[in-house]
């Protein structure tokens, strides 16, 4: 019997972008999962992970268009990940805010999920954010495996 496994591992990228409390903005796509995720799995199931959990996003000013060979934000500002859930079978999903106090001044155009050591695990460009300290930027990313 020969078996195919066609499980892929990808990422649903969710925000909402507030202006002082109100959205203004709703946006849900698909992202990149990076080739140094895929190491970064490898190692956790090893047992050779330190440092490989994801625990940040992160927000840059690059908009090209995301490749697996990617290592990092343009620019960046991260910060830790609300928390983790777990809403179905091989699934993560990563909470977070990009608070009325955090990243004024950026004209953001890409966000990235980071585990702890650095890594970029998972990439996503869109159209420009003006962050001002009026905007408030909440989301999930789910991964999906």
């Amino acid at each position: 019997m020969k078996f195919v496994d066609s499980a892929c591992l990808r990422g649903d990228f969710e925000i909402r972008v507030l202006r002082n409390g109100v959205e203004i903005e709703h946006y849900r796509d698909q992202n990149m999962i990076m080739a140094s995720a895929r190491d970064a799995l490898a190692r956790l199931i090893g047992g050779n992970g330190a440092g490989k959990v994801v625990t940040k996003i992160g927000v840059g000013v690059n908009g090209n268009d995301p490749k697996p060979t990617d290592s990092s934000l343009k620019d960046g500002y991260a910060k830790n990940v609300n928390g983790c859930t777990y809403p179905a079978t091989g699934e993560a999903c990563f909470a977070f805010t990009i608070a009325a106090g955090e990243a004024n001044g950026m004209a953001i155009r890409e966000f990235g999920l980071l585990c702890s050591d650095g890594t970029l695990f998972a990439r996503k460009t869109r159209g420009i954010i003006e962050k001002a300290d009026d905007i408030e930027i909440t989301g999930t990313w789910t991964i999906k495996f």
